[in-house]
């Protein structure tokens, strides 16, 4: 039997991360996996809209910060798909507990951390295996403008994606020579449900193109990424943010 190939993205449900499976979906014609921890109605709405548009598309539910859940719902997948393969992954999930350093509990330094850098690594770990044996692949981490600049206020998030881009740096030279390309895409202020509290008019002021992004934006960047267009782009962090950080 053929093999087929597929994409996962994980934080799939809602925001950025429901604009990349809509657009790999449609424009990279793969079958999506749509992961989520909570939302499962958000996530039945993703995937009803790429089944509209006549894409395919699945839910897997498991928590990224969590290394046994999260090898176990692969595992499942992977007995029940023998053919299928896992050969974009979107390591989009993460989640803010913002707040002052100086008044930081543990628990919210660590459940940041936990989802948006140990997430990356208990998915990424689980499923490199098959793309270095397949000698084909594309890795795209979602960092932030937080983790290149740094954002008062949000220390545990700026940490978290800062880390995400030194690993990207890094595992993009160790498995390059499996044309296996590993890129990290940094938003600025995109118009999601995590930025709904946010001052937008006053934020605008800050931003050159005077208004905040859209997450088909970011999706298109990514889907591009995840194409085989970027073939000789590895190792690289893209900002899409308006200009208020370059």
């Amino acid at each position: 039997m053929e093999r087929k190939n597929y994409a996962l993205v994980t934080g799939g449900s809602r925001g950025i991360g429901r604009a990349i499976c809509i657009a790999l979906a449609r424009d990279l014609n793969y079958p999506v996996l749509i992961n989520y921890q909570s939302n499962a109605e958000a996530a039945e709405e993703t995937k009803a809209i790429i089944t509209a548009n006549g894409g395919q598309a699945e839910l897997i539910r498991f928590d990224v910060s969590n290394p046994a859940e999260t090898r176990e719902q692969l595992t499942e997948w992977k007995d029940r798909h023998p053919h299928g393969l896992i050969e974009v992954i979107v390591n989009n999930a993460g989640i803010t507990r913002d707040g002052l350093f100086m008044w930081m509990e543990p628990d919210d330094w660590n459940q940041v951390v936990q989802t948006s850098l140990n997430g990356f690594y208990h998915v990424t770990k689980f499923l490199i295996q098959d793309l270095l044996r397949h000698r084909y692949g594309r890795i795209i981490n979602v960092t932030s403008v937080s983790g290149a600049k740094g954002t008062a206020g949000q220390t545990n998030y700026s940490a978290a994606k800062a880390g995400l881009i030194g690993a990207t740096k890094a595992l993009a030279q160790e498995v390059a020579k499996r044309n296996i390309t590993v890129n990290a895409v940094a938003p600025g202020f995109v118009e999601t449900d995590m930025t709904s509290e946010l001052d937008e008019k006053e934020l605008k002021k800050l931003i050159p193109l005077n208004r905040f992004g859209k997450a088909e934006e970011v999706a298109d960047l990514v889907c591009f990424l995840a194409s085989r267009k970027a073939s000789y782009i590895t190792g690289e962090v893209i900002h899409i943010n308006g200009g208020i950080y370059s």
